[in-house]
């Protein structure tokens, strides 16, 4: 039978090597992502374009639609319209 003190070295044990395991994925996923810019950029795609419309698509289409009524009341009100 385990002590109590056992148990919580077992846990704190497993959840590191979860983190560590995550970690592990997030670099290969970083590093497809920088892979597949590198294509889009490497056929004439512009990043920061396509970085803009995946940061719109994640959006909400009412928020969305309201930042986009108010960037443009801005845009006019500073003659950028």
């Amino acid at each position: 039978m385990r002590t109590n003190g056992d148990s919580g070295a077992e846990q704190l044990r497993l959840f590191i090597e979860r983190l560590e395991r995550l970690f592990e994925e997030r670099a290969g996923i970083s590093d497809d992502i920088r892979d597949v810019e590198a294509e889009l950029k490497s056929t004439g795609f512009d990043i920061k374009g396509v970085r803009a419309i995946l940061a719109l698509r994640r959006q909400e289409k009412h928020h969305r639609d309201e930042f986009e009524g108010i960037l443009e009341t801005y845009k006019i009100a500073l003659g950028l319209a």
